[in-house]
This record gives structure tokens, sequence and C-alpha cells, in this order.
């Protein structure tokens, strides 16, 4: 009789408590990879440009390719994951990622770089609502929220340093080290992968086979964003028409992605955004809030270095210096909030943070050319401290809520969610502000600095705190209905 061997212990069992803090870590540092890659190739953008010899319009595709291939592809992440299984996925986005920045790297044709910051993008999109899952489904819920602190604060590091290490690299050996630089971090990834990620899915859950890809949806989302961002863009300049017909086209093509989703989702199939969803309260809600919040956020990190640029007339140098406390602190507070996250209600800390957020807006209005640089540090500081009770428990206290078999198609939702409402943000911003130094008699092109570019500045200021003050209204939705 022939003996047979005993079955492989299971990765919990091999590795014992510390097993989901590994699984975590594994999965951070793919996402620092993927958040670096978006935010450092800026550092590089000059110098592409001038070894390629383009413009101004078609170097900025650099970072929108990267941007809307990222948006998109986060709404694949739940199919992959039900189809190829956790490890599968996590390994073949961060072997994308590396041949993305490889690619990048060895270009001596503008085409293949954009082609590969499209194939980083795709790799960054589907990566980053992974932690979300692996937070909720591997960690019970009074861990849930000191593992989403540590996470939350790993990431943030990543673009906080990011910039300053790819201006060293640039300065000493050109653009093409940008590219080079998430090669490690991928390496390592893949390595901490086939240790610590699942075959199928943390927690004891098993991912189940699904269907067939959504292309139909996948293509009508892929329109309606590509629509949306260049229209945005378009009302930036002087063809209004054209910036007419492109956000019509998006709002038809998001129109009849929704009635896709129904039909599909009636019929039995798939589909890429499960719209049953949106029928829980909190979660509903704290999309609401996700989208305001992209918007806020991202159309602020746009306009903070603008203000202190041309409304202060602060070096760059001095930016980065007055930007860089408010980056350590919010590290250091989104791995506090974490741990609150475990005891207190997490719409308490999302409303927090976000009042904090608006009175960081609103307290910029009283800056003058004559302030201290303190202040101006300081209202930043207090913004960041803002972001850092929001970001550990938006998530959690939208998806807490859901079956754990929603919980994928939820973390890939509310991301979407945010991504759309940062790149509308960023627009948005630059729109408002355009349109309120010309009602001033102002504009950016003049050299000096005037009261009226700083009153521009201002209300433009005062619209990004009006926006934090809306989400609170959805965030405090976010309660749980006590039982009757």
């Amino acid at each position: 009789m022939i003996d047979t061997p005993p079955p492989p212990l299971s990765l919990s069992a091999r590795y014992g408590t510390r097993y989901r803090w590994l699984l975590l870590l594994s999965v951070m540092i793919g996402v620092m990879a993927s958040i670096m890659s978006s935010t450092i190739v800026n550092v590089a953008i000059p110098g592409m440009s001038h070894y390629f010899g383009l413009g101004q319009e078609r170097a900025q595709w650099v970072s929108s390719g990267f941007m809307v291939a990222m948006t998109v592809s986060m709404l694949t992440t739940p199919w992959l994951l039900s189809r190829y299984g956790y490890r599968r996925t996590y390994v073949g986005t961060m072997v994308l990622l590396l041949a993305g920045g490889i690619t990048g790297g060895l270009a001596n044709h503008f085409p293949v770089v954009l082609a590969a910051r499209v194939a980083e993008g795709l790799a960054a999109g589907v990566v980053q609502p992974i932690p979300a899952i692996i937070i909720l489904r591997a960690f019970e819920p009074h861990e849930q929220g000191r593992a989403s602190g540590i996470f939350g604060m790993g990431v943030v590091l990543a673009p906080a340093v990011g910039p300053s290490i790819g201006g060293v690299l640039v300065d000493l050996f050109g653009w093409r080290s940008i590219f080079f630089m998430v090669v490690p971090f991928c390496i390592a990834s893949i390595w901490l992968a086939y240790k610590f990620v699942p075959v199928t899915a943390p927690g004891g859950a098993v991912a189940a086979r699904s269907s067939g890809l959504d292309w139909g949806g996948l293509a009508l989302g892929t329109l309606g964003t590509l629509c949306l961002l260049n229209g945005l863009v378009e009302l930036r300049g002087d063809a209004p028409l054209q910036a007419a017909t492109l956000l019509a086209c998006a709002g038809l093509a998001f129109g009849a992605f929704i009635a896709w989703q129904r039909r599909l989702a009636a019929s039995g199939g798939t589909p890429l955004m499960n719209l049953a969803l949106f029928q829980h309260r909190q979660f509903a809600m704290g999309s609401i809030v996700a989208f305001i919040y992209g918007t806020a956020l991202f159309g602020s990190t746009y306009l903070l270095p603008v203000y202190m640029q041309v409304g202060l007339h602060l070096s760059a140098s001095l930016v980065g210096t007055i930007l860089l406390p408010a980056g350590i602190v919010l590290a250091f507070t989104i791995a506090g909030v974490g741990r609150l996250a475990d005891r207190q209600p997490t719409w308490l800390l999302v409303c927090i943070g976000l009042a904090l957020l608006a009175v960081s807006f609103a307290l910029m209005v009283v800056l003058r050319l004559d302030s201290a640089i303190w202040l101006l540090a300081a209202f930043a500081v207090i913004g960041r401290v803002g972001l850092g009770f929001i970001l550990p428990s938006l998530n959690l206290g939208s998806m807490r809520p859901l079956e754990r078999t929603l919980i994928p198609q939820g973390a890939s939702a509310i991301n979407f969610l945010r991504m759309l409402g940062g790149a509308a943000g960023v627009s948005l911003c630059a729109i408002v502000l355009e349109w309120r130094l010309a009602a001033h008699g102002d504009s950016l092109a003049n050299a000096a600095t005037s009261a009226a570019r700083l009153a521009a500045f201002d209300e433009v200021f005062l619209l990004l705190a009006g926006l934090c003050a809306l989400a609170i209204c959805a965030a405090w939705q976010l309660r749980e209905k006590r039982a009757p």
C-alpha cells in the first residue's frame, strides 16, 4: 500500500497569526510601485519632451494615457480575481508594470513610451482595489482599521518621497531612469507574492469561477472616461462647441453603460459594475463621498503648487519644502487614525476629516503676499490631517455592510468613482481659476502678482471648501441604522 502524502498546509496555518500582515506587506509593495509610477513621471516630462521634440499637448498624454488606463482597468479587478485567482492576477499586474517600466526606459520612439505608460496604467488600476479586499477578508473587524492605517501610511510615503528621488535620478542619469525606478519594487513584490499571496482568495473564501469579461461594459466605460477627460480639457481651451460635444458623448456613454449593466444582470450575466451595490445605503453614500473627496483632493494637489508659485511667487524648491512636513504628518495621521477606526464610528472619522479639509481650504483666503511662510505650512498640515482621517475610514465605513462576495466589486467601484472625481477635480479647478482670473481682469500670463489674482485663487479655495462641506452631508449617512 502506497502512503499518500499529507495535503500541504495552508498559508495561514504555515505562517500563523502573522500571515495576514505578511500578505498585507506583499501587496503594499506592489501598490507603492504602481502609485510611484503614476506620480514620478511628471519629473521626467521636460527631459522627455526635449529628447523627442514634443509639444506640451503630446507630452501631456504621458500622464493622461496612464490616468485613463488606470481609471478604466479598476473595473476589471473583480472579474480577474474570480477568473484567475489572487496570486495569478497580482503577479500578472506586477509583470505588466515591470514590462512597462523596462520598455519605457529603453524606448527610442515616443509611441513606444506612450504604450509603456498605458501598460503601467492598466497594471496600476487592477492592483489598487486589491488591498481593500484583502483587509476586509483576511483581517478580523477589530484589526481592519489598524491594517488600513499601516497600509495607508506606506502608500502615502511613496508619492511623497518619489518625486524627490526622481528629481535626483533625472539630474544624474536622465529621464529614462524614472521608468527603471519601479523595477526593484516589482521584482520584490513578485517574489513576496509567490510566498504569501493565496492562489484563490484570503480569509478562507474561495474565488468563484465567473463567466466571460463584460467587454461591452468595458468599451462603454472607456469611451465615457475618454470623452469626459478630453471634454474637460477642451473646456480650458477655445473650443466650447467641441468641449460640449465631448461632454454630451460622455453623458450618453455613461448612461448606456448603466443600462447595459442592468440588462446584463437581469439576463444572468456578470456585469462589470454590480449596480446592486448601490442598494446598500452606506455604500451609496460612501461612493458619493469618494467622488467628491477625489475631486477636492486631486484639485487641491493641482491648485496648491500653482497658488504658491504663481500667486505668492515662491520658488519650486521652497514649495516642496513647505509641503514636505504636511506629507510626513499625513503618513503618521493615517497610522494613528487606523487604530481609532477599530474603536470609533467610521462615519464620525470621515466627517472630522472632511471638516478639517474644508477648514484648511477656507483658511487659505486669509493669506497675503506678506503673510508668514509658517502659516501656509500650518494650513497645509491641517488639510493633510483631514486626509489622514478620511483615507483609512472611508473604505471601511462603506464596505463593511457588504456581503463578502460583493467586497471585490465594492472596492473596484469605489476606487473607480474616486479616480473619476479626481480627474474631474483637476480640470474643474483649472477652469474655475481661469474664469475668475478673467472676471477680475488678470491672467496667469502676467508676470506681476496682483490683488485680483489672489482674489481669484481665494474663490477657487472656497469652492473646494464648499465641496468638502457637501461631502459631509453624504458622510453623515454612513451611520449604521439601529435595529428597532
